[in-house]
């Protein structure tokens, strides 16, 4: 309902798949595609614990029984989500997402024929990473950076200087030519980012 972006990258000559977050009602839109390809949906990786990024997650993992991977820190917000509900002030009737996996800074994930190296992002929220694919130079981000803009950080555990550290030091520091896809709106570069973002600009 706010435009959250989700990611699905298959590997139809392995007939596997990898979804990065889960928006409420994915798996409408997600399902299709994995029968077009031939894929299977083996890894459900979340950026964050926000709500509008793990709502349908529930549902992804009992339809395909993908294995989770997320960063510990926004564990709360994952496995409890109800206190999410408590700061957003209405019920959303959101439902834990079992995580079998903690990933941590500088930690390589292995899918779809290849290697995703994951950069702890925080700042948005304590858990926020991107997941950074060296060899097609993409970047998966969440809520950390946007298209000229950067992730809110009025919310519980945001910070602005946290986030402005973890932009300059895990993004900005990837390649100029890595193409960004963030969590809402639409992709941009390092390069772009590092001249036109007005939010923060590299040392």
């Amino acid at each position: 309902m706010i435009q959250t972006n989700a990611y699905l990258l298959t590997a139809p000559d392995r007939g596997e798949a990898v979804l990065i977050d889960a928006p409420g009602e994915v798996w409408a839109d997600v399902e299709p595609i994995l029968q077009a390809e031939k894929c299977r949906l083996t890894e459900l990786w979340l950026t964050h614990g926000h709500w509008d990024h793990m709502q349908g997650g529930a549902q992804v993992v009992r339809a395909s029984s993908a294995k989770v991977r997320a960063h510990v820190a926004d564990r709360a917000m994952i496995e409890t989500p109800e206190i999410m509900e408590r700061f957003m002030g209405e019920r959303m009737n959101l439902q834990p997402v079992h995580v079998d996996h903690w990933v941590t800074q500088g930690e390589r994930l292995a899918a779809l024929g290849t290697e995703a190296e994951v950069r702890h992002v925080p700042g948005h929220c304590p858990g926020n990473v991107l997941f950074y694919f060296r060899t097609a130079a993409l970047a998966f981000v969440g809520d950390a950076l946007f298209n000229g803009s950067i992730g809110r950080t009025d919310l519980p555990g945001g910070d602005f200087g946290t986030l402005e550290k973890s932009i300059r030091e895990q993004i900005y520091s990837l390649p100029d030519q890595t193409v960004v896809h963030p969590g809402h709106g639409s992709a941009t570069t390092v390069a772009y980012e590092k001249v036109h973002n007005p939010y923060v600009v590299p040392l």
